[in-house]
């Protein structure tokens, strides 16, 4: 998984599926910045089922998908229904960090995910 290099930007899992195709695309978001900025994800919390996301790709193209649920996943839990789904379906998921900042890791405790599916048109 990519991390964004600053807080404006995201990272896409470019071993999964692109968003809009079969499976479960992910990308990864800054919610807050070392310097106190905002990260693109600042407000990713208050997104809840039924909420619609949409992505721009590189070309232009705009794909929707609706929020289905969010999960909080501690560091050290199996996160594989993050990246991986099998219904046959195309998935976004956007993924942050949460929880306790580690000064010694220099990570968060956990990450907080919204699974969404796409909305077919």
């Amino acid at each position: 998984m990519g991390i964004p290099k600053l807080p404006s930007e995201t990272a896409w899992y470019m071993y999964g599926p692109k968003p809009g195709e079969i499976g479960s695309a992910v990308i990864a978001g800054h919610v807050n910045w070392y310097s106190g900025a905002k990260g693109v994800f600042e407000r990713i919390n208050t997104l809840k089922p039924g909420d619609i996301i949409t992505v721009q790709d590189d070309k232009g193209l705009i794909t929707s998908f609706a929020v289905s649920t969010t999960r909080s996943i501690g560091e050290k839990e199996d996160a594989t229904s993050v990246f991986r789904s099998y219904d046959g379906k195309a998935h976004l998921n956007l993924v942050t960090c949460s929880g306790i900042w580690n000064k010694k890791t220099r990570s968060y405790s956990k990450r907080f995910v919204v699974f969404a599916e796409k909305i077919n048109k």
